[in-house]
């Protein structure tokens, strides 16, 4: 009997240690997504400078009711806040680097990264301390309380069609959706330049 109850014991630990195994064996771990590919969502290339992409990427998120927490000729940040529910709060913040990619200041690759951050509102109990002479000091609730918002969620936003849309309306600022040159905002404003109607001859 003991010989059969320590065999089915043992079994059993086989078995759950076997399932452990499997449970961790199958989740992937994040690290194993990052590729590290040469054609990433997170870049995109221009033919300007670097001030002048991180001009237009500026006036990018200005235009969308982004606030701007810092702007430089090669980096800009930025963001805007959500209500998509009465007790859920959303902020979206972009941090954009304008890399020149040769010393003639012709091309630029720029480096983009939006994270969305999501709060909840938690209500706190608050309570109050009554003193007693007998009891001594004894914390009774005072049936009020209070609300605050706690962050549950973060995350780097990875749709590829999130950043096409900003690389597209950063075209639009540097003009290169005109098929004309690419205006430079360091002399110009960085508005698409349309193209003049000829006087009749």
């Amino acid at each position: 009997m003991s010989r059969m109850y320590s065999f089915s014991r043992a079994s059993l630990l086989l078995v759950m240690t076997a399932a452990l195994a499997a449970c961790s064996s199958t989740k992937p771990k994040v690290y194993q997504g990052e590729e590290f590919s040469e054609t990433s969502t997170f870049s995109h290339d221009f033919a300007t400078s670097a001030p002048a992409t991180c001009e237009a990427a500026r006036r990018t998120l200005l235009s969308q009711g982004y606030i701007i927490k810092q702007a430089k000729a090669d980096l800009v940040d930025g963001h805007k806040h959500f209500q998509p529910e009465s007790d859920v709060h959303v902020e979206i913040e972009f941090h954009v680097v304008c890399a020149p990619n040769d010393g003639l200041g012709k091309s630029t690759t720029l480096f983009v990264s939006a994270t969305q951050d999501r709060y909840a509102l938690k209500k706190t109990n608050n309570s109050a301390s009554v003193g007693l002479s007998v009891l001594g000091s004894v914390s009774m609730p005072i049936g009020s309380s209070s609300d605050s918002l706690v962050k549950v969620a973060s995350e780097t936003i990875p749709a590829g069609q999130f950043y096409d849309r900003f690389f597209g309306l950063i075209e639009h600022y540097l003009g290169l959706d005109t098929g004309l040159p690419a205006v430079d905002l360091d002399d110009k404003p960085a508005l698409p330049v349309k193209p003049s109607a000829k006087a009749p001859e």
